[in-house]
């Protein structure tokens, strides 16, 4: 059996993968809902949906770092990882033992190619297409609902020590784009560093619940440097996962814009 992952890499398997590893939360759970939650041997401290998974499965480490032993124990088909949440020394350390498969991810395109991907990969192939047509019809729904929505300019926080915030050409800011958002820092790649005392005028300074979990006492630390910008907090596992979760994402994008208009 052969085929590619989404940096166009062969991967060659004798047979269907049972055991699976996957590295990357949104991704293992793509394969719950897939039916595949059997399949999996390994996964992240950071996998937390299904809430009870981590109690069923083997910790193998976060997204950044893993117990390379621990894999081994494991002995597994197939590594599930990903371009931007794992480490490239990470990623060149397992292939040289192990199947990988690699997603790429910064559009809603590419998240539907990922999920006809893993249908293939493990051959369940009606689910994932059922999985993105009731994303695509909750996309199509929300595309409707926003076409007549202003235009926000917003700057959405991801870190704190140091400030971090999402840049261009990230899954974040394609998400940002479809709400009718305007990232104020969309011109700077990836995940760029900012001083506070210099941030940007917007109408919205959005703090996410993730990677970096924002609370009240983060508000009132941005405060003083947000002059007539007002504060929301945002669901960032909405915005940056890019799996199954995306079924409920616009209906959470559609109460989200209702809750940004009423404090306008």
């Amino acid at each position: 059996m052969s085929h590619k992952d989404q940096l166009q890499r062969k991967i060659k398997l004798p047979k269907t993968p049972e055991r699976i590893v996957s590295l990357v939360p949104s991704q293992t759970e793509l394969l719950v809902d897939l039916g595949l939650e059997d399949k999996i041997v390994g996964i992240t401290k950071f996998c937390v949906h299904p809430k009870n998974l981590r109690s069923k499965k083997q910790i193998v480490g976060g997204t950044k770092g893993i117990r390379k032993d621990r894999i081994k124990e494991l002995n597994p088909d197939i590594i599930l990882c990903n371009k931007e949440e794992n480490t490239k020394e990470m990623i060149s350390d397992l292939e040289n033992d192990y199947q990988l498969h690699i997603s790429d991810v910064n559009t809603l395109a590419d998240a539907y190619e990922l999920i006809e991907q893993y249908g293939e990969l493990f051959e369940v192939q009606h689910k994932a297409a059922e999985i993105s047509k009731a994303i695509k019809k909750g996309e199509e729904s929300f595309r409707t609902y926003i076409k007549e929505k202003p235009v926000l300019k917003v700057a959405y926080f991801i870190w704190r020590k140091p400030w971090m915030v999402a840049g261009g050409k990230t899954f974040i800011n394609h998400l940002l784009e479809i709400n009718h958002f305007k990232n104020v820092y969309k011109q700077t790649p990836r995940y760029p560093e900012i001083e506070i005392d210099h941030l940007k005028p917007v109408d919205f300074v959005l703090l996410s619940s993730e990677p970096f979990p924002f609370g009240e006492k983060h508000r009132q630390e941005i405060l003083p440097y947000a002059g007539s910008s007002q504060i929301a907090f945002v669901d960032g596992e909405y915005f940056s996962w890019y799996g199954s979760r995306l079924e409920k994402a616009f209906q959470y994008f559609k109460e989200l814009r209702e809750e940004l208009q009423l404090s306008d």
